[in-house]
């Protein structure tokens, strides 16, 4: 029996459909318990419980291994950085509690505690709390996350379908070496298998500069635009008009400034297998078909949607 935090969320039903599988039981905590279980009987649901830390631990007893997809794109209402890093530490330490043997925590690539971007540095806290609790740990740090649920690439492609304008920030050279879901969740499954502490990055066999992804995009799409280059400032501020027509948060500063610089590439041999090239013909008719709110998904869902 395994724990999957986010199993009717985007990484966590690839990590949980994995263990499924492999014969494995799973069990998920998740903001939203009663959400649509695509899972049947096969997965049972649970709130996260932090402001009940011993209800959070019966959930979690007699599991081995705990997958944590939890984080935050973006402070929102009550909803912060700082309060996300307050509720992983209750996860983890209420899984040590509870004699979870191993803990695969799914964090981005180039994290680290000094960095001015909250969300990385956000993300490599989680991390050292995880080293810093004494049992068994993977970490796996994607790069750019693509499949048919995502949220980032999905805008970019609804935005080429939808403007004849797309913006490019500064020079469009930095890169991206996205990664497919399904890739992502058999490297985090198959490190549980392995006694030894690890951590690693988990990267797709291409690389793009930023320009050239999308460029590859329109052309699949069939979209004759113009890519009109901009400074970072202005992209934001482009991003948040856009995000009040669509009621959400587009683009935030972190994910901006953090692609500028490169932090969704890696240095470390592929370890994926799927093309990003080769997997868009076939779902060509999906994806940026629709705009996807990130709001709509975790703030904003109710029952009876």
């Amino acid at each position: 029996m395994d724990v999957v935090t986010g199993s009717f969320g985007y990484i966590g039903k690839y990590i949980t459909r994995e263990l499924i599988t492999r014969n494995r039981q799973v069990k998920t905590i998740t903001t939203h318990p009663d959400k649509p279980n695509p899972f049947g009987d096969q997965v049972a649901a649970y709130p996260y419980n932090f402001e009940d830390p011993d209800k959070l631990l019966t959930t979690m007893e007699g599991c081995e291994v705990l997958y944590n997809t939890y984080w935050v794109r973006f402070d929102y209402r009550d909803w912060s950085f700082e309060k996300a890093l307050e509720n992983t530490r209750i996860l983890f330490n209420t899984a040590k509690k509870a004699g979870i043997k191993k803990i695969v925590h799914i964090s981005v690539t180039n994290p680290s505690e000094t960095d001015d971007l909250p969300y990385y540095r956000g993300k490599a806290m989680q991390e050292k709390a995880l080293m810093d609790l004494g049992i068994s740990f993977n970490i796996i740090r994607p790069t750019l996350v693509f499949g048919i649920e995502d949220i980032l690439v999905n805008n970019i492609a609804w935005t080429i379908r939808t403007f004849p304008l797309v913006p490019v920030f500064g020079s469009g050279k930095y890169r991206i070496q996205p990664i497919f879901v399904e890739d992502l969740a058999k490297i985090a499954v198959d490190s549980s298998e392995k006694s030894a502490s690890a951590t690693l990055d988990a990267i797709g066999p291409e690389l793009y500069t930023y320009k050239d992804f999308l460029q590859f995009l329109a052309k699949a799409l069939d979209r004759k635009i113009l890519f009109l280059h901009m400074p970072a400032d202005l992209g934001i501020v482009l991003g948040k008009l856009i995000g009040l027509f669509v009621r959400d948060v587009v683009l935030t500063r972190d994910e901006l400034q953090g692609l500028m610089l490169n932090k969704l590439t890696s240095s470390q041999s592929p370890n994926g297998s799927i093309k990003f090239s080769e997997w868009l013909p076939d779902h060509i008719d999906l994806i940026g078909s629709g705009y996807t709110s990130e709001l709509e998904r975790h703030f904003f869902w109710k029952a009876d949607d």
